[in-house]
């Protein structure tokens, strides 16, 4: 064999060039070295073979262990009968094709209509043979997962904290019986009921349970909803973080704020492509694409088979960095046999496939000739690649740009740093700087895409920044979605700018924005790479994973072999089987960003009851000789009656006060803490009664 020429077979039957590939995604590269730590993949030729040879008797038997119910098992025992026969004679071939026939009919809870139900009779015995071991290969193919040992001892669990029944604060803990990992520590934002909360971090309850079995934190990408905790956590518990370089440097800016600086020394930085032993799992990071730069899902490697993590993703052809999702780590991994998937179920009502965030610079192209005055733009301080596409288009118009917003310049500084923007310093100026350049030479780039009322573009809407005061010549672009939940405060934000006189380009433009996440036709496209045995869609509200997990038995997943999970579902996961086995307490701690401190949850409580029911207050003074009241009752209302009828309102408990007084002997018990409770009781029965409202009552009781 001539060793020098790529196409010959090496000794493993491939060629050379399929051997670089795997290595290497620009194959063209031949004289790369291999990554440190990769391992060689088999190819799914191979190992189709040798599951159709070497494991036939055990294949039948790992597919009726999915499910003790199957309801097939006569039809299974004729298939195990037929996985021990071999041999290549005439006779045999017949009955192995009829054999056959009965696994591939019996077998595929989820066969199409388009394969074939029968062996033909009529054609010649060598072509017959051929079939018959076509369709093995086939089977085999299509559920490599038949290749892990079924009696391998040993179960994980997997528990949700986060990110499931809601968008955002993505958080799991995947345990084996000695080690467990993090995946992910992400915040969420609070809703309109959570007055003065600004963020949402997880409960680490159940993190202090299993903390001795904790190994370290694997972070998948830079978004707030997976790292925006991380600073809380480790003011209650610390562990090693892996994570790229550009994550972890997101981190330590959250960490410097937080006095958290020292910190530090628990990163690891990791390479792309190469595994990562923490206790009983082995972790590889493959990059991804998504809407911020550098993410990745994760291979992990378990004592009882591999688990792939997509963590949020798309796949986008012509990302704006080159970057490719790594699609052939996917049916590397697919091959070798995946026992359960995890996989991004955001965009699952989505039908086809999300658009490439480079549609938006063409928008940006047509956005930039429009305007006539400055250009302000807005949109995730993360979506690094949407910020640089609109940095490109300033730099091409002659535009200076000022970035306004501490997580944008903060993200912007350290994506420059690390060499992800490469935009040079003379295009930059301060935001007091503005006024020195005429309009049509300036781009703004700020944050409060989301309408957060502190954030830099609110404040410019109401006319309250320093530095921005907008004219009817503006064009801000809102280059982002209202996430769940901020719809209401988007859209005051877009009255506030419509009445300012700017001009606003939102929706009309339908590519001024595209998602992150994967619709139906990606999802698909993993799920035939990977071809688990088990899945379990995650990230996303309950009817997100539930349109997942359709798009799965479309793809082949048996349906019994699909789970639907909620926060704190503890779920099993074996050779075999998986079960939910228990719930664990889950919840949030409500933060105020101000001080970066938590909140309790019962003054969040008492806040939204006055803003729905208002407060009553009593105060009353008890003479300790007579027990009768002193002056008269000061009743006073917020938030309940209007101010016309407060004399009303405060006589009608004056009179409540009397009739209680008749009935009652003060002058005995002495104790304001009793009499106080009556009257929040008595004082609370009228206010349901006639008011149907559950105000906070508030009596004070002096005894003098």
């Amino acid at each position: 064999m001539d060793k020098t020429n790529p196409s010959q077979p090496n000794g493993n039957g491939e060629n050379n060039n399929t051997e670089r590939r795997r290595r290497n995604p620009n194959p063209y590269r031949q004289n790369r070295p291999a990554q440190e730590g990769e391992k060689k993949a088999q190819s799914p030729e191979q190992s189709s073979r040798d599951d159709g040879n070497s494991n036939n008797s055990n294949r039948s038997r790992r597919n009726r262990s999915r499910r003790p119910s199957d309801a097939n098992n006569g039809n299974n025992q004729s298939r195990d009968n037929n996985r021990n026969q071999n041999n290549r004679s005439e006779t045999n071939k017949q009955d192995g094709n009829k054999k056959s026939n009965s696994r591939r009919t019996a077998g595929r809870g989820n066969s199409r209509g388009g394969r074939r139900k029968q062996i033909p009779t009529n054609v010649p015995p060598e072509m017959r043979a051929a079939l018959v071991e076509n369709d093995e290969v086939q089977d085999a193919r299509m559920n490599p997962w038949r290749q892990l040992d079924p009696n391998l001892k040993g179960k994980l669990r997997f528990t949700p904290l986060g990110g499931l029944g809601e968008i955002g604060g993505n958080i799991a803990v995947l345990e084996s019986e000695e080690s467990a990992i993090i995946i992910d520590v992400g915040m969420s934002f609070p809703d309109e009921t959570m007055h003065g909360v600004d963020i949402l971090v997880p409960d680490f309850s159940y993190l202090h349970v299993v903390k001795d079995k904790i190994k370290g934190i694997v972070i998948t990408h830079g978004h707030e909803d997976h790292i925006g905790a991380m600073a809380y956590l480790f003011k209650e518990l610390k562990f090693p973080i892996y994570g790229t370089p550009l994550v972890l440097a997101m981190i330590e800016n959250k960490f410097n704020e937080h006095g958290l600086s020292a910190d530090t020394k628990y990163f690891n930085y990791i390479i792309k492509r190469k595994q990562y032993t923490l206790g009983d799992f082995k972790v590889e990071w493959m990059h991804m694409t998504h809407s911020i730069v550098d993410s990745n899902s994760l291979a992990i490697e378990t004592p009882i088979g591999t688990i792939i993590h997509t963590a949020d993703f798309k796949i986008d052809h012509t990302p704006i960095d080159g970057y490719t999702a790594d699609l052939h780590r996917f049916a590397h991994y697919g091959a070798k046999g995946v026992l359960c998937l995890f996989s991004d179920s955001t965009n699952s009502h989505n039908q086809g496939f999300t658009k490439s965030e480079a549609v938006v610079g063409k928008t940006f192209d047509n956005l930039f000739d429009l305007a006539k005055g400055r250009v302000i733009m807005s949109t995730f301080s993360s979506n690094v690649h949407r910020i640089y596409q609109a940095m490109e288009r300033g730099v091409k118009h002659g535009r200076k740009i000022a970035v306004i917003g501490r997580s944008m310049e903060r993200n912007i500084e350290v994506t420059r740093k690390l060499g992800f923007v490469d935009i040079e310093d003379k295009h930059f100026i301060e935001a007091h700087e503005v006024g020195k350049y005429k309009d049509e030479e300036i781009l703004v780039i700020t944050t409060g895409s989301q309408g957060e009322a502190m954030a830099a573009l609110s404040r410019m809407a109401t006319d309250e920044h320093r530095h921005i005061k907008l004219k009817p010549t503006d064009t801000v672009i809102i280059s982002a979605s209202a996430i769940p939940g901020n719809e209401a405060s988007v859209s005051k934000l877009m009255n506030l700018l419509m009445k300012s006189g700017v001009t606003v380009r939102y929706k009309e433009f339908s590519d001024i924005h595209v998602s992150g996440h994967a619709g139906q036709e990606e999802q698909k496209l993993i799920l035939r790479l990977v071809q688990p045995k088990f899945f379990l869609p995650v990230h996303g509200e309950y009817n997100h994973i539930a349109a997942h997990a359709k798009t799965a038995v479309t793809c082949g997943v048996d349906e019994r072999n699909i789970l639907l999970m909620s926060d704190g579902d503890q779920i099993e996961i074996t050779p075999k089987y998986i079960k939910k086995v228990k719930t664990i307490k889950v919840g949030k701690t409500y933060i105020d960003n101000q001080n970066n401190k938590p909140i309790q949850h019962d003054v969040v409580d008492d806040r939204q009851k006055l803003a729905t029911d208002g407060i009553v207050n009593v105060v009353l003074q008890v003479s300790k000789q007579t027990g009768k009241v002193l002056g008269k009752p000061i009743v006073t209302s917020h938030g309940l009656v209007p101010d016309k009828e407060d004399k009303k309102f405060a006589s009608e408990v004056e009179q409540l006060i009397e009739q209680y007084l008749l009935n009652s002997k003060l002058e005995k018990s002495g104790n304001p803490k009793v009499v106080e409770d009556d009257l929040r009781g008595i004082v609370r029965k009228h206010v349901v009664r006639t008011r149907k409202r559950y105000p906070i009552i508030l009596p004070t009781v002096f005894f003098v």
